[in-house]
């Protein structure tokens, strides 16, 4: 977890209760969004630390378009925030809306929120484009003495912004999450564990290995971190490691292989260097 300094958690702590108030009124009221992106706009001044009218810009224009706001740190712009109204649930269409703004503004952050809810994305300029959602928050429910909710706020909070605890969140759950671990789980170095505690159980049973990933895969693992999009993603990052982790050791091994026969060589004297050709072993006589 990022270390937070004790001014940010007196911040959040004295205007969370307020504003979880001012929200939960404005929920029964049911407000149309102009009214939404009003109490967001101050959320982001009162809880995240940001100046009103200098770091955040309402109406961001982008490419002929306008997103309800967007925030500045030094003058650089950081994130944009697409804000629906607070009774609206957020859904798929307003995820393209608020991902088209990100990707035409090349900004690489941008969050989609109701007021109450909030969701972080990362925008990855690929072909074709992709995001990577990071995390969800329901500012109703967050806890300012629970540290996970906490990183959650800091992460976009001014002081967070400034030291990359966005960047460093990120990398985190990239690495920590269900899809993951569920790979790294039925991986043949797991299931190789697992028959060897099995048979101190009973040696007598041998299961093999195809057995013991049915009953992980079936019984064990939940469906939709095995067979969901984002697990076969997780899957081929998780190939594409262990390979450069196998070239790595190769060239390791090569190294350690060829400075062994240039050591044998040098005690005996049987090698030969041809000029003009690099300092390789060209050659053992």
């Amino acid at each position: 977890m990022s270390t937070i300094n004790s001014k940010v958690i007196d911040r959040i702590k004295s205007n969370l209760v307020p504003f979880q108030k001012i929200l939960e009124q404005a929920k029964s009221r049911d407000i149309n969004e102009a009214d939404t992106v009003v109490i967001v706009a101050d959320i982001l001044g009162g809880l995240f630390g940001y100046e009103k009218y200098s770091d955040v810009t309402r109406e961001y224009a982008v490419k002929g378009q306008f997103c309800d706001l967007a925030v500045k740190v030094d003058n650089a712009l950081k994130f944009l925030i697409e804000v629906k109204a607070i009774g609206v649930t957020l859904a798929e269409k307003h995820y393209q809306q608020a991902l088209n703004y990100g990707a035409n503004s090349e900004t690489e952050w941008f969050i989609l929120t109701n007021g109450v809810v909030w969701k972080v994305y990362k925008v990855r300029f690929e072909k074709p484009l992709k995001t990577d959602f990071i995390c969800e928050f329901n500012l109703l429910e967050i806890k300012a003495k629970n540290e996970q909710d906490l990183e959650k706020l800091y992460i976009l909070c001014k002081e967070g912004i400034k030291k990359n605890a966005i960047d460093d969140f990120t990398v985190h759950k990239m690495v920590v999450n269900k899809y993951l671990i569920s790979k790294i789980l039925t991986s043949d170095i797991v299931i190789d564990v697992v028959k060897k505690e099995l048979r101190k159980v009973n040696a007598s049973v041998k299961p093999d290995s195809d057995e013991i990933l049915t009953v992980m895969m079936n019984d064990i693992l939940k469906r939709d971190v095995i067979d969901s999009m984002d697990s076969h993603e997780t899957v081929d990052q998780y190939k594409k490691i262990n390979k450069k982790i196998d070239r790595e050791k190769q060239k390791q091994n090569g190294k350690k292989e060829e400075k062994g026969i240039v050591s044998n060589c040098e005690e005996s004297g049987e090698f030969e260097v041809h000029p003009g050709e690099g300092t390789g072993i060209k050659q053992i006589l």
